[in-house]
């Protein structure tokens, strides 16, 4: 259905009713719209919004994640350990989620080989660690025990050989396009490119992507003359190419994010591209018409990067921007930096902020700062990290809590507008792609609670519904 007709749509809260019509994939007309003989969809004062756009994503862990053990809610390595006993004691067992940065006790080996004696790992919710038992060690050939950064990227690999099932990768694009979701910026460690393209062509087509890649296929990005925004061959216009990924440093709760002062226990964590070496890739990619993704969490990572944004006049984002010193937060606007920021880890990460960025936490999440100097803003989930929800980031922007505790860091809080903004692309208005999303509530009325579980009747891609419960 590319060719159909949206009656009584609500552009705005409180606004009149409009029709909007659709040809060819494209907005044809906002207003009064005739009967024409096109299939007709009934909103009946529904809120319509662009298309939701995820802006950071791993989708093949994603898929993979959401059939894994959840151990977001253990607080303790007595309590990992419990959930894990409690699982089929045969077979290979992977778990996700745990957040052990406040624990009282680091993660070992000795109680994991003790709750089950068959290969165990348990990867953290950040993805910058793994927790490996002797078994799973000696199957993967790695060390046990508590692993960091690219030790614990390597059992991420060995653990996922082999192509995800399209059955794991078509439920979880089902379950994007249910929460409104359009389309993602894919950085998964993969050639997106021909993954993404291959399941379009398997029928596999409810999201657009914009497929990102690693330093390791720069030379034949290059080579391909693959610029960012260029359309994939065979790909229906629903893959592009995206942008170089480059991870600069760890994370908080790993204790490797790059810090300007020391964590409680010593330390700044871990630079991982030297600044040298983070100029050259930025060079070599703005030269090939290429756009560039910098991982970066804390504020002496994010230094360096836009430092290396203003020697290569490179063009793109820095990802997490979670901690910035304050002089750093103009210099995005200045420099046309994208803030590519995942706000549900500030409500996953705030009591180790406070823990472990003690005296710093003003500083974190600076949502607020960064719209008020200029700097454009866009949301994302970092899927498996936080789901992919973008309703879930949107309301942890703007309302800065979850649950019943009070909000954390307010001072840093953006407006619903602000946020549906920097999580859509596009407008509503002729000749503009029908990526559209039909709402069963309104966001500015709703509270924190409500607007993470915000109801979306519908959801169209180009026109086509790849959501429908009206």
């Amino acid at each position: 259905m590319h060719d159909l007709v949206l009656r009584g749509a609500r552009l705005a809260p409180g606004a009149g009713t409009v029709d909007v019509a659709v040809d060819a994939g494209r907005i044809a007309a906002v207003g009064r719209v005739p009967d024409t003989g096109r299939e007709e969809i009934a909103l009946d004062g529904r809120r319509l919004i662009p298309g939701l756009w995820d802006r950071h994503v791993h989708f093949d862990q994603w898929a993979r994640t959401r059939a894994r053990l959840d151990l977001s809610a253990v607080a303790s390595v007595e309590a990992a350990c419990a959930a894990v006993a409690a699982e089929d004691p045969a077979g290979l067992l992977v778990g996700f989620g745990f957040r052990w940065a406040t624990w009282a006790e680091v993660p070992t080996a000795a109680p994991l080989d003790s709750a089950r004696s068959a290969p165990t790992v348990l990867l953290s919710g950040d993805l910058h660690t793994a927790w490996v038992n002797t078994a799973a060690a000696e199957s993967l050939g790695t060390l046990p025990g508590l692993l960091r950064e690219d030790d614990a990227f390597a059992v991420q690999v060995r653990l996922d050989t082999g192509p995800v099932p399209d059955a794991l990768i078509r439920d979880a694009v089902d379950a994007a396009a249910a929460r409104g979701v359009v389309g993602i910026s894919e950085l998964e460690l993969a050639d997106n490119v021909e993954a993404w393209s291959g399941r379009v062509a398997r029928g596999i087509d409810g999201l657009r992507v914009q497929a990102g890649f690693y330093p390791d296929l720069l030379d034949a990005r290059v080579a391909a003359g693959a610029r960012s925004g260029l359309a994939a061959e065979g790909a229906r216009g629903l893959v592009t190419h995206g942008p170089l990924k480059v991870i600069t440093d760890g994370s908080l709760n790993t204790r490797t994010a790059h810090c300007i002062d020391p964590y409680p226990d010593g330390g700044v964590g871990m630079q991982n591209v030297a600044p040298p070496l983070l100029e050259e890739l930025l060079s070599r990619a703005t030269a090939a018409g290429i756009r560039v993704a910098i991982h970066a969490i804390g504020d002496r990572a994010n230094a360096i990067a836009l430092d290396a944004f203003a020697a290569t006049g490179a063009r793109g984002s820095i990802e997490h921007a979670q901690l910035l010193s304050d002089g750093d937060v103009a210099r995005f606007a200045r420099l046309g930096v994208i803030a590519s920021v995942q706000p549900e880890h500030a409500l996953d990460d705030r009591d180790a902020v406070d823990s472990l960025w003690a005296g710093r936490a003003g500083r974190t999440f600076p949502l607020r700062a960064l719209l008020d100097a200029g700097a454009a803003l866009a949301l994302g989930s970092d899927a498996p990290v936080s789901p992919l929800d973008p309703w879930l980031g949107i309301s942890a922007a703007v309302h800065r809590t979850r649950g019943d505790r009070e909000p954390w860091r307010p001072e840093h809080a953006i407006t619903v507008d602000e946020a549906l903004s920097a999580s859509t692309r596009g407008t509503i208005a002729p000749g503009q792609p029908a990526d559209l999303v039909a709402l069963d509530a309104d966001p500015h009325a709703a509270g924190a609670a409500r607007l993470r579980e915000m109801p979306v009747a519908l959801t169209l891609l180009g026109g086509r519904p790849t959501r429908l419960a009206l």
